[in-house]
């Protein structure tokens, strides 16, 4: 368990009330794609957690998935993988603690249910590349299709619109026009990005109370 916590910061955690299992899984640093992070870079791996989300879809001793995230964003070809998370059909909820940046924004809201910290900070920008960029037109058009499809996503799981999204996107900030837009906390929440302001208490127990309904659909 301890080696399974280190390497992929995952724990099961069981109430011993109600016998419910919910697994712990962390989304943390950046989410490392197609190239290799430094070693000195905290990531995540995506290529680790795709097959590990498969296992616990398929688990019939698990209820309920709780995720934990704080990361910078990172790959968006392997974020948006990632948010595959809303196909799950188990009940997730997700922790939002120190940041959201980026990608991990689609991430964080592709949980049934999103909880952040009064703290926790949500970075929402344009799409950026990294290297020797062709400034052709189709360049233009596939960074255009790339924002669509974050921009959708997180419209699909939110109450915030595709316009409303795109406007973040671009408001102008001190350092440079494409900063973005910076929530913090309870003005996520109040934008409708997510639902609740709170901790892992508050996400925990919001957790067990979907897992509790699911039981009851499932019997009746």
């Amino acid at each position: 368990m301890d080696e399974v916590l280190k390497e992929y910061g995952m724990r099961l955690l069981v109430n011993e009330e109600t016998g419910v299992r919910m697994q712990l899984v962390s989304i943390i640093g950046e989410i490392e794609g197609h190239e290799s992070a430094s070693s000195q870079t905290k990531t995540t791996k995506y290529e680790h957690m795709l097959p590990i989300l498969a296992s616990l879809e398929q688990s019939d001793k698990l209820d309920g998935i709780l995720f934990l995230i704080n990361t910078v964003g990172g790959d968006v070809s392997c974020g948006l993988a990632l948010a595959e998370i809303a196909g799950l059909s188990k009940p997730t909820v997700a922790l939002v603690v120190g940041d959201s940046h980026s990608i991990g924004v689609p991430l964080s809201v592709a949980a049934d249910y999103t909880v952040i910290a009064p703290s926790a900070t949500v970075i929402i920008h344009p799409v950026r590349m990294s290297g020797m960029v062709l400034g052709a037109p189709q360049t233009y058009e596939y960074f255009r299709l790339i924002q669509e499809r974050i921009t959708g996503f997180i419209a699909a799981h939110s109450n915030v619109s595709e316009d409303t999204i795109e406007q973040w996107m671009i408001t102008p900030g001190i350092l440079s026009r494409d900063l973005g837009t910076i929530l913090v906390g309870r003005q996520a929440v109040e934008a409708g990005l997510y639902q609740c302001v709170g901790g892992i208490h508050e996400a925990l127990q919001e957790l067990q109370q979907r897992i509790a309904k699911n039981r009851t659909d499932i019997c009746s």
